[in-house]
């Protein structure tokens, strides 16, 4: 009989409704989570890609890596950069992460 009042108490008339109590707050971390985490990062993807497309022949970059090299030759995905004198490597545009 105990189980029955308490059952009959869960669903009396003016009490909050139990499946909004439980939803909203998912929802707010939901919300939260995509403004502190996912927008600033497709933010930051988006300037690094635009900053990927404005490299040309000649400029000094650093990669993820940190070596230091001149771009050479600027393919599809890589960039042909030479790190000394006669010595290039090709990498990944990606892994460019700045001028020097």
């Amino acid at each position: 009989m105990h189980f029955v009042s308490l059952a009959y108490a869960a669903a009396q008339p003016g009490s909050p409704n139990p499946i909004l109590s439980t939803v909203i707050p998912f929802a707010i971390i939901i919300v939260v989570f995509y403004l502190f985490l996912i927008l600033p990062q497709q933010k930051q993807r988006k300037k690094h890609k635009e900053f990927i497309e404005s490299l040309q022949k000649g400029d000094t970059v650093i990669t993820s890596s940190g070596i230091y090299g001149k771009i050479k030759n600027i393919g599809e995905k890589e960039f042909t950069i030479e790190i000394a004198e006669n010595v290039s490597i090709k990498i990944l545009k990606d892994n460019i992460i700045s001028k020097a």
